[in-house]
């Protein structure tokens, strides 16, 4: 057998640590940001922030780089483009280690706020421990996810029978808000209805309404379930509406997630009857080499100068960085914002269909790229603030051929149901049919998924009997 030689020729990306540090800052969102330059700050020396960016002048730092070898591949410019939006926050005379967030109120749980009441209320030993065992079977609705019987199998204690269970689940049920403890939502609105005052209008006759015909309510006509409880249509009205003001969900208004806040990284606003795209000054510091920390270089030993050096090449890469993930975010929002000019006029039914491959063939940039720089990124406009990728939008064939995004034909289901006539509501096929008149060709089963993504119940559901 002969051996034969073959030459392949292939080409293959190498990531250089300067490429994967910008790669890495690009991804990053504002919070990290932030945290991922002040943490470059204190780990090397020759970083700072500019106190006064008017008061600088370019450094020339070729011949320091160089040393005695004559190296020059450390020069580095220090200063930024002007092209690049920038501030100059003064540096801080001391150091703060303020955290605000400290000083917030921590937010009181479902489970602290019962189990307060509970230290308030007389109790056993015994019904102690088995209102703690109920306590830990609620969701965060106020809902038992366990049955009576469950949670006196799980105590596993002789001692106890079901009905002290039971006997204690009834105390429990008295605490507030009301309605907590319950098996299901019927129930739920029982204890509200029974901690009301017995005066309270057409009590009994919600109470009733909710035991035997909660499930007909949305639908059935009100002549019939009038005549089913022995009673006008007037008293039904105001037991519907008792009802109405009840809470399904009691537990879920104690406690809850505390509110996120977001920084936005590009903010857009109109000028002369043209939409400009800025960088947000606050996460685009600018940056500076110490002069203290160069000056080494020129008469420091070589110990000295070889950390210097080390110092000055990872502090150029991570500035060229960090310059490159600003002019990127610039790059892709203006783009996004020459897209969606109607979203800005119009609202959200003036969105466009838009895809990351779109923004990636115009700026000339892979798709990965622009996936990272809308990825946690906020753009701040007059509609409010958004995440870059709220802008991008699947593609839906209009009546006439063309594009229709995704977002508008939702904005227009919510907007059609918003005005729809509660007595009889719009039917998928309805919406179907109206969004057609409007251009916008869209299968009944699209609308369901898109209905369903809105939050948007189906139309028996929100039929309403006044």
């Amino acid at each position: 057998m002969k051996q034969a030689l073959q030459l392949k020729l292939g080409q293959q990306l190498a990531l250089t640590p300067q490429l994967q540090q910008a790669i890495k800052l690009l991804q990053l969102s504002t919070v990290d940001l932030q945290q991922t330059i002040e943490e470059t700050l204190e780990s090397n020396a020759l970083l700072e922030r500019e106190s006064d960016a008017s008061d600088q002048e370019d450094l020339d730092f070729s011949e320091a780089a160089s040393g005695e070898d004559g190296n020059d591949d450390l020069a580095v410019d220090t200063v930024w483009e002007d092209a690049l939006p920038s501030s100059a926050p003064p540096i801080a005379t001391a150091p703060t280690d303020t955290d605000f967030s400290e000083h917030d109120s921590e937010e009181e749980s479902l489970r602290d706020h019962l189990l307060w009441q509970l230290n308030l209320t007389r109790f056993s030993d015994t019904d102690h421990l088995i209102a703690l065992a109920l306590i830990d079977a609620l969701d965060n609705d106020g809902r038992l996810t366990q049955t009576p019987e469950d949670i006196h199998s799980d105590l596993d204690l002789e001692h106890i029978d079901l009905d002290e269970v039971i006997a204690v689940l009834h105390r429990l049920q008295h605490f507030e808000p009301p309605g907590l403890f319950a098996a299901d939502l019927r129930e739920c609105l029982l204890i509200q209805l029974r901690q009301l005052p017995p005066d309270t209008p057409c009590r009994e006759i919600a109470g009733a309404l909710v035991s035997r015909h909660l499930a007909q309510l949305p639908t059935a006509p009100p002549r019939q379930l009038a005549r089913k409880l022995r009673t006008n249509e007037a008293e039904l009205e105001v037991a519907i509406q008792l009802i109405r003001s009840l809470d399904p969900t009691p537990g879920a208004s104690i406690g809850g997630e505390q509110t996120e806040f977001v920084t936005p990284d590009i903010f857009v606003r109109q000028q002369d009857g043209r939409w400009r795209v800025e960088l947000n000054p606050e996460v685009a510091p600018r940056l500076r080499v110490n002069d203290h920390y160069v000056a080494m270089l020129r008469g420091g030993s070589a110990a000295d100068q070889g950390y210097v050096k080390e110092q000055l090449q990872e502090a150029r890469w991570f500035m060229k960085s960090l310059q490159s993930r600003n002019e990127t975010l610039l790059k892709v929002a203006a783009k996004i914002i020459e897209h969606q000019k109607s979203f800005l006029e119009v609202g959200e039914l003036g969105m466009k269909p838009l895809v990351l491959a779109d923004i990636a063939k115009e700026v000339d940039l892979h798709e990965s790229t622009v996936s990272r720089a809308t990825t946690r990124k906020y753009m701040h406009t007059p509609r409010g603030t958004f995440e870059l990728k709220y802008f991008f939008s699947s593609r839906v064939v209009g009546k006439q051929g063309e594009d229709v995004a995704s977002t508008a034909i939702k904005a227009a289901i919510r907007q059609l149901v918003s005005e729809e006539n509660l007595r009889k509501p719009l039917s998928d096929a309805k919406l179907c049919a109206l969004l057609k008149e409007q251009g916008m060709t869209v299968a009944r089963r699209t609308i369901a998924k898109y209905r369903d993504q809105l939050s948007i119940p189906p139309s028996n559901e929100r039929k309403r009997l006044n």
